[in-house]
């Protein structure tokens, strides 16, 4: 959640609605947090924000804006996310993959208020084709496309995804001013350390285990493909995206008002290790 304090006002970031995958269930705690906090605080939530349509979580963005009436918002490159994973789930052919499910499409240089400070996007592909950063009062939301500075970088392997375009995205990032905060979106504390969200340009550069040093793109892509022939997949992955296309709504109910989930099989390969 990014706030002026001037005004009050607010956006939130990639919130997150909660899945239990052996129940098949949701539930609202993280969600109710951040509502809890807004009210706290006596904030205006003028933007819910998505960086991307995610496959670890599902997207709180709906819940919340049923409750705060604020306008959601993503990347106009969703539309191709849409249409990949419309296919991948074999759905309707009326399913509609025009990004209709967020009250706005933002395109790259894209400006917006919240309160007195401004927002901007830059487009940010890789991680997925559809990423993008939000770099707010001197602050950039990067969620997936840079890790903490000893984490590295996020994968590239995902439907769409591309280690080059992630190489050129970072550097896109890296080339904001030195003192731009980076705020990422996963943090596992790798080593024991405590898990940690924030860091700056200055320190990705100097720092990252991929990026830092000015490492080249030969480099980097070649670290990236090896190793992200290693890894599964996200857990929730296949759950997440075909809620996540929807703006963050389950799949439509059948007659009888049961709502069930498509998973696809044997079309996703386990990793080589």
């Amino acid at each position: 959640m990014v706030s002026d304090p001037a005004t009050k006002a607010c956006a939130i970031i990639d919130p997150v609605w909660d899945f239990d995958e052996k129940a098949a269930a949701t539930s609202t705690r993280n969600a109710e947090v951040l509502l809890a906090h807004v009210r706290d605080e006596g904030l205006q939530v003028e933007w819910i924000l998505d960086t991307h349509p995610h496959a670890d979580h599902f997207s709180a963005a709906p819940w919340l804006k049923a409750r705060l009436g604020a306008p959601t918002a993503i990347g106009d490159k969703v539309t191709g996310v849409q249409a990949l994973w419309k296919d991948l789930y074999g759905l309707d052919a009326d399913f509609p993959t025009d990004g209709r499910q967020w009250d706005r499409l933002f395109m790259a240089g894209d400006t917006f208020r919240v309160g007195g400070l401004e927002g901007r996007v830059l487009f940010s592909p890789g991680h997925t084709l559809a990423s993008i950063t939000y770099v707010i009062g001197g602050n950039a939301f990067v969620h997936d496309t840079l890790m903490m500075p000893d984490a590295g970088t996020s994968r590239a392997d995902f439907p769409g995804g591309d280690s080059h375009a992630l190489y050129g995205s970072i550097q896109e990032i890296l080339a904001l001013p030195d003192d731009t905060g980076v705020f990422v979106g996963h943090d596992y504390g790798p080593d024991g350390r405590d898990p940690e969200c924030f860091s700056t340009v200055a320190r990705q550069k100097a720092e990252n285990i991929h990026v830092g040093g000015g490492q080249s793109e030969a480099a980097f892509v070649a670290l990236r493909d090896k190793r992200d022939a290693t890894l599964p997949l996200p857990r929730l992955m296949l759950y997440a995206l075909q809620v996540n296309i929807r703006g963050g709504r389950l799949p439509e109910p059948e007659a009888d008002g049961r709502v069930f989930f498509r998973i696809p099989a044997n079309r996703f390969e386990p990793p080589r290790n």
